[in-house]
């Protein structure tokens, strides 16, 4: 399957981080100590009304991303049934 930005998930959809790249590097280590790491499940949950930013459901609670940040989190999406 192939990898895909996290800002292009619609919401409900899950997927898989795979890696993150192109972050300052105070951003990566807040995201790395926030949970988000390499094969860590992430759903969208919703996205502002003018598309910035974009809500994230993981490990249990949900976190607000810029969509900037998001276009560097690359995820392999779930199988959805």
């Amino acid at each position: 399957m192939t990898e895909v930005s996290l800002n292009i998930l619609r919401p409900g959809e899950r997927a898989i981080i795979t890696t993150m790249s192109s972050l300052t590097p105070r951003v990566r280590q807040r995201l790395l100590e926030l949970g988000m790491t390499k094969g860590s499940l992430v759903q969208l949950v919703r996205v502002a009304p003018m598309g910035d930013p974009l809500e994230i459901a993981i490990m249990g609670y949900r976190l607000s991303l810029r969509r900037i940040d998001a276009e560097s989190i690359l995820v392999r999406k779930e199988n959805q049934t």
